[in-house]
């Protein structure tokens, strides 16, 4: 499918269903965005987040994650559910990111120099885990989302009164590995750009803004890290937060 300024595919990526926007213009490599979906979501539903952003110029990819879409969807309005496979989808989302980005470079002309990440609630968890395990990943967006996934999983249990809302003893591992609180030393002045609402009622505010206090005061400098939060907003994307998310793209990827 074609629109106005770019081209729409839907791919298999090894055994992930994605779809890519493609700007329809005569660079010979794409800046490319990956572009991480929420829980109960979908590539498909984020069709027109990843359109906007290709009208800008980036080539985007929305992969759909496992118990998903296509991937063996679950209950999702089911609260044991998030208990049970919330953290097992933002593993395997980590996970598989090198195969996207390898996949990008050899088949969809992207840039490995300019790759960014991006992603809304779930997504925002994943986008973070994904920047840092990934050093040459040039800019990240959080939507409503962690940095800082040991005090946001507490959060989670408090606030959905699921006593069992825990990260598997066995996968402490995983979590010591990819959370971004616990591993500053690998992201510190590189591009962050978090938006929040203040009033958000799914993932509370609270984990981002402790990751930024700990954060800002060891960049460097302090125009690559920012924290916006947006008062009396709930658990939703802004036409304002996609305004910043572009600006922070187009100054860093």
């Amino acid at each position: 499918m074609e629109f106005d300024n770019n081209i729409k595919r839907k791919i298999l990526i090894d055994d992930i269903p994605a779809l890519v926007f493609t700007p329809k213009n005569t660079s010979k490599f794409h800046p490319t965005i990956i572009l991480y979906h929420g829980w109960g979501s979908s590539a498909e539903k984020q069709e027109f987040r990843g359109y906007i952003l290709s009208t800008f110029g980036y080539q985007v990819i929305i992969p759909c994650a496992i118990y998903h879409g296509e991937r063996n969807p679950i209950d999702h309005e089911n609260l044991e559910n998030a208990g049970r496979y919330f953290w097992d989808i933002i593993f395997k989302n980590v996970e598989e990111s090198s195969l996207l980005i390898d996949y990008a470079i050899k088949n969809l002309n992207a840039d490995p120099d300019r790759f960014g990440v991006c992603g809304n609630s779930m997504g925002g968890f994943t986008s973070a885990g994904v920047f840092t395990s990934h050093p040459d990943i040039k800019a990240m967006v959080v939507f409503n989302g962690s940095c800082n996934w040991n005090c946001s999983n507490e959060l989670f249990g408090l606030a959905l009164n699921i006593t069992d809302f825990s990260i598997p003893k066995d996968a402490q591992d995983k979590i010591d590995k990819y959370n971004p609180m616990s591993n500053l030393e690998h992201i510190i002045n590189r591009p962050i750009l978090m938006l929040h609402g203040d009033s958000d009622t799914v993932v509370d505010i609270n984990a981002q803004r402790e990751f930024y206090k700990e954060a800002a005061p060891k960049y460097e400098d302090s125009q690559r890290l920012k924290f916006v939060e947006y008062p009396k907003l709930n658990h939703f994307v802004t036409t304002n937060m996609m305004e910043e998310a572009i600006s922070w793209c187009n100054k860093f990827i």
